[in-house]
């Protein structure tokens, strides 16, 4: 890693973790941890270019093939890379094959940039995240390997407490909120060879008073019917909720703040 890094072009590759959900704007549209690092580095280089190919609800295979060769034609100085957990939240899923998908991602990108970056995603804490948890560590583990066999960074937000907190977490539990999606910024950034801005953004925020028993089953019952069933309704009709989205910001252009 180098230190006071100067890059002048990033392309973000990715699902809805990457697009920004959600860390909604008063326009209604997301921005998130890759438009916060955008701007930070477009105030270090003038001219700075960035893309953004992320569409909400990849899978693995759908990243490679249509995210991953765009990206690697942009040449950019940098490109992040997260997929695969919505691969692992599937019902059925074929880790070897997402293994695999994932390792001919990294083989087409690492060659095409200065720096690709690879990440440990968060996960919060709950029972659907328990059942879930060996394949994502499989997928983990996967990312470490492919990283020190590709000259890839390794982003870990799996292990950082702060985003484990249910509160870093949108009502939908499988988005961060903004103060999540910052935390996610500053860790890229220093991970690239920043200096830090907020060297505590793996400390937990100081803990409140849990919500009562009334207010959770509440929660509980709103989640279910705004976003659990919808989710399920999806996954057995081959639907997800990014058919038919472009990429969030498809061509590698000089970034406006």
């Amino acid at each position: 890693m180098q230190t006071n890094a100067t890059y002048t072009s990033l392309v973000a590759v990715g699902d809805s973790f990457t697009e920004g959900m959600s860390d909604r704007l008063p326009d209604g549209t997301y921005r998130g941890w890759a438009d916060l690092l955008a701007a930070r580095m477009a105030a270090r280089a003038p001219g700075f270019r960035y893309a953004n190919l992320a569409v909400r609800g990849k899978l693995i295979g759908q990243i490679t093939a249509e995210q991953v060769p765009v990206a690697a034609a942009m040449k950019a100085d940098v490109i992040t890379l997260v997929g695969g957990l919505n691969d692992t939240l599937r019902p059925k899923c074929d880790m070897g094959r997402v293994r695999g998908l994932l390792e001919e991602a990294v083989e087409q990108l690492a060659p095409a940039c200065k720096q690709l970056v690879l990440m440990r995603s968060p996960g919060r804490q709950g029972p659907v995240l328990e059942r879930f948890r060996p394949r994502m560590e499989e997928l983990f583990a996967c990312v470490d390997d492919l990283a020190s066999r590709h000259g890839a960074l390794v982003v870990d937000l799996y292990g950082a407490p702060s985003l484990s907190d249910p509160r870093m977490w949108d009502v939908d539990r499988l988005h961060l909120t903004g103060e999540g999606h910052r935390r996610v910024a500053e860790a890229v950034w220093q991970t690239l060879g920043y200096e830090a801005e907020d060297p505590e953004w793996r400390t937990p925020v100081p803990a409140t008073l849990p919500p009562g028993w009334a207010a959770r089953r509440v929660a509980d019952a709103r989640f279910a019917r705004q976003y659990l069933l919808p989710w399920i309704g999806r996954r057995l009709t081959g639907r997800s909720s990014g058919d038919g989205l472009p990429p969030k910001r498809a061509n590698l252009s000089p970034y406006e703040h």
